[in-house]
């Protein structure tokens, strides 16, 4: 098992970590292309979702990021300190009444892209797996 973490105050500018989290990763375990833009729109999307909905960018509050790598599969693991949220009452936002509104698409998009999302600790943990 190959393990990173990184954890980092919750401010959206942070992306910026996140991103090159994303690309050390990239450069030590070489993805391949497809891989590697599922991985960075996903894992943004989920910590950007942490930094803003969890912890509403209060920057004493921490978004904690794990990446770990066994047999043939890739898992990013997102952790914040708000509240939590149920992931089973989100919005379709490809119902033709949500397409017109703002948000709803993230977690959508981690689902599309990712070979599994499974929420813990009542939201306040999503795990992202990627097949390699």
């Amino acid at each position: 098992m190959k393990q990173l973490k990184i954890s980092l105050p919750s401010l959206p500018e942070n992306i910026r970590i996140v991103e090159s989290f994303i690309d050390n990763a990239n450069e030590k375990f070489k993805f391949n292309d497809d891989l590697y833009g599922n991985i960075m729109v996903a894992v943004t999307e989920s910590v950007n979702n942490a930094i803003i909905h969890g912890n509403k960018a209060d920057s004493k509050k921490n978004v904690s990021l794990e990446l770990v790598l066994e047999d043939n599969t890739l898992a990013f693991t997102v952790i914040d300190e708000g509240p939590g949220f149920d992931h089973e009452k989100l919005i379709d936002p490809t119902a033709p009444e949500n397409l017109e509104k703002i948000g709803g698409r993230g977690i959508f998009l981690m689902n599309h892209l990712c070979d599994e999302v499974t929420f813990g600790d009542e939201g306040r943990k999503v795990t992202l797996e990627f097949n390699i």
